[in-house]
């Protein structure tokens, strides 16, 4: 907000994407805040803030006199530099929304996506979510082979729902490094998803190469998503010789297994990403935000940052058709302060006999007593038999005196009830879009 001590004054005319604009600047002698702002014939308004590497005491007759210099005068490298980039990409964002809406056209705006979570996310969710007006996918099972009877029970929820659609309505999620290249193609070829979601390659880039073709090739109508966690994963797909249709970006704040080591959070990752992905707009691949998106305030941050949609998983482990236990659910309302009750281990897969996974993937988990065991130096033996008793105790198993694996992202803390799958979709949706509306209606004053 403006101090009192503010300044505004008319700026010279300039060219905003080839069409004529004029503009208003005002400079805040308080802050040291300044803004332009541009509106062109078509109502397209553009807003620039600039910021003083001094803060401005009393008159500052030199650096006001800079600042209207600068707005009035030609276009300089320095104006150039804050407003040409951040207009291009909201441009550049709008035309690959619209693309990513016309594969799905169910799909409401703001884009909303239930993401593949292993087990987890089965047909019951995955269905009421694209009912609701988002995009769900359906995660792996314990077993590739799984993946035949989720996708066959998909088939009759929709078809007892209002979907239609020539492709299934819903996406299916395979982790590559220990999936069945086979199995998954027959069961694209069979269900035809309109959308498969490729995670967690052992080899790189040049498997999902491996598995992006084969499913093209017996369903070329079914879009790939990829998920990534680094820039560099992100250039490498978008150069490969099978680049994805959509690219997710995952930030650290997610839940599950996410990068290990190198990795930042989403506010940082997906911009720079999605400036690389941008960039390349003989691909025009959309980019979908996850990590840490739990709510309408999350997805509208992440909408500002230019994402095409965004994904979310643990606010869906609190819902009615999640496929979860009890006592993990439970703990899933009850945990807060994802920064220090959650940490990435592969403590809870070895305790649970799953190794194997690529060392650069590990997951997010509740801390509980196994975690305090081990690092209090019980030997995995002795752990891993008090897991198995806890695995038996059903939903006591669960909590911070319980023992078993509870994997949820770092906003856990704002998940507070278990609400159907449609309602969470509605809430995200219109919390995001009223939060954008009123940041708009308050820059545009």
């Amino acid at each position: 907000m403006l101090s009192p001590i503010a300044l505004r004054r008319k700026a010279s005319p300039r060219k905003l994407n080839n069409r004529l604009a004029v503009g208003y600047a005002t400079w805040d002698l308080d802050s040291a805040v300044g803004t332009v702002e541009f509106t062109d014939k078509a109502d397209v308004r553009s807003r620039f803030v600039f910021i003083s590497l001094k803060r401005v005491k009393g008159p500052a007759f030199l650096f006001l006199s800079s600042f209207l210099w600068i707005v009035n005068s030609r276009p300089s490298p320095f104006v150039s530099t804050f407003s040409n980039r951040p207009m291009m990409a909201t441009q550049r964002t709008a035309e690959l929304r619209r693309m990513l809406a016309l594969s799905y056209p169910w799909v409401k705006k703001p884009f909303v996506v239930g993401a593949p979570m292993r087990i987890l996310a089965g047909p019951q969710l995955a269905v009421a979510v694209s009912a609701a007006g988002g995009l769900g996918f359906m995660g792996p099972q314990a077993k590739p082979d799984g993946v035949l009877a989720d996708l066959d029970k998909a088939r009759e929820l929709i078809e007892a729902s209002n979907l239609r659609h020539p492709l299934l309505p819903i996406g299916v999620g395979f982790q590559v490094w220990n999936g069945d290249l086979k199995v998954a193609t027959s069961a694209v070829e069979k269900h035809k998803p309109c959308a498969v979601w490729l995670f967690a390659p052992k080899n790189g880039q040049a498997e999902l190469d491996e598995w992006t073709v084969s499913l093209r090739k017996v369903s070329p109508d079914t879009k790939i998503w990829i998920q990534v966690g680094t820039l560099s994963d992100a250039i490498a797909a978008i150069n490969s010789s099978a680049p994805p249709d959509v690219l997710v970006v995952q930030g650290s704040e997610a839940g599950g297994h996410g990068m290990a080591k190198e990795s930042t959070g989403t506010i940082v990752l997906f911009p720079e990403v999605a400036d690389a992905v941008n960039a390349r707009k003989d691909l025009g691949i959309p980019v979908v935000a996850a990590g840490g998106i739990i709510d309408g305030r999350g997805a509208a941050a992440a909408f500002s940052l230019g994402a095409a949609a965004v994904a979310m998983g643990t606010r869906f482990l609190a819902s009615s058709e999640a496929r979860i236990a009890k006592g993990y659910q439970d703990e899933v309302v009850r945990a807060s302060d994802g920064a220090k009750n959650t940490l990435r281990t592969h403590l809870y897969n070895h305790l649970r006999g799953t190794f194997g996974w690529p060392d650069i993937f590990a997951p997010r988990t509740l801390i509980n007593r196994s975690w305090i065991d081990h690092e209090a130096g019980v030997p995995f033996e002795k752990l891993q038999v008090l897991h198995d008793e806890a695995a038996k105790s059903g939903d006591a198993g669960w909590g911070p005196e319980g023992r078993l694996a509870t994997y949820v992202g770092a906003g856990v803390g704002l998940v507070r009830d278990v609400k159907d799958a449609s309602a969470i979709v509605e809430e995200v949706r219109n919390e995001s879009r009223d939060i954008l509306k009123a940041l708009s209606d308050d820059h545009s004053e």
